[in-house]
């Protein structure tokens, strides 16, 4: 993996080198192994969190992994496009918008003992910027060559901090056109709900349960193509242990296997009903 400016990813992006990155500053990585029709995204993945913001921060290390989304990079390694961050969303948040991506509390409790400078601000909001500046390049470059995109939007979330019965997956679907894309996310559900896991717990996935697909990520691919799908997907974190910040490799390794197999065909399936719509 080579390390490369912003400018050299998206001039890369454009003239559809294939190549695996991460970005100077080290706040995400990008592969493109082959240009198709669909990109897998981890954007919670990350845990770095630079030193000099240690001191300011209240939270521990451990409250911070607990909010973010460990090992969903590796789930979709194996896929020929993916863009995973690296930084910790406690800096700054990629599924929240510019104005609100930096944390004054976070999940009821006071981020700061003292407040960010302004310069720390910008600096960790041009990495924001410089992201989505590689996320529309992708999906400019994509739709040109498909006519069409879906987006795989990888999330885990905390299962033991609710008091019922939750779903393995969720899809998130309230921000995306349920009725242009019914077909493929009622697919998506049915693929998730047949997935195999050495766990003990029954596989199930159901549709804005625990999530409503409320994130900037898939907003603003929405908001910013003309026949693209995203799916904001949940896996609960039956892949760890919560409380001690354990991860079980033999859940992670089965999730990424199954993932690779399941989103190529569910991909192929989308990209073979949606390339030719409206065109």
């Amino acid at each position: 993996m080579n390390k490369m400016s912003i400018r050299q990813i998206l001039n890369k992006i454009e003239h559809e080198e294939t190549f695996h990155a991460v970005v100077d500053d080290y706040s995400f990585s990008i592969k493109i192994d082959d240009y198709v029709p669909y990109v897998c995204a981890a954007i919670h993945d990350g845990h770095h969190f630079d030193k000099r913001l240690w001191k300011k921060c209240l939270h521990t290390e451990y409250d911070r992994w607990y909010e973010e989304d460990p090992a969903t990079g590796t789930m979709i390694s194996m896929l020929p496009i993916t863009i995973i961050a690296h930084d910790s969303r406690f800096e700054y948040d990629l599924n929240r918008d510019p104005k609100n991506a930096i944390y004054e509390t976070a999940w009821g409790k006071t981020l700061w003992k003292t407040p960010l400078s302004e310069e720390e601000k910008d600096s960790a909001l041009q990495k924001h910027e410089n992201f989505y500046r590689v996320i529309l390049q992708l999906i400019v470059k994509l739709e040109e060559l498909f006519g069409t995109t879906v987006f795989y939007d990888l999330h885990s979330y905390n299962y033991k901090r609710w008091d019922r019965k939750v779903p393995i997956f969720n899809i998130g679907t309230s921000n995306v056109d349920q009725i242009k894309y019914k077909l493929a996310i009622e697919q998506w559900k049915e693929i998730l709900n047949k997935i195999e896991l050495p766990i003990e717990q029954e596989v199930s996935c159901e549709i804005n349960d625990v999530f409503q697909g409320n994130g900037f990520f898939l907003k603003y691919v929405t908001a910013n193509s003309k026949n693209s799908l995203v799916l904001a997907t949940e896996v609960s974190k039956i892949y760890c242990d919560e409380e001690t910040g354990v991860v079980y490799p033999e859940v992670v390794h089965a999730l990424k296997d199954k993932l690779k197999y399941y989103i190529q065909s569910h991909a192929y399936r989308f990209y073979d009903r949606h390339h030719t719509f409206d065109q």
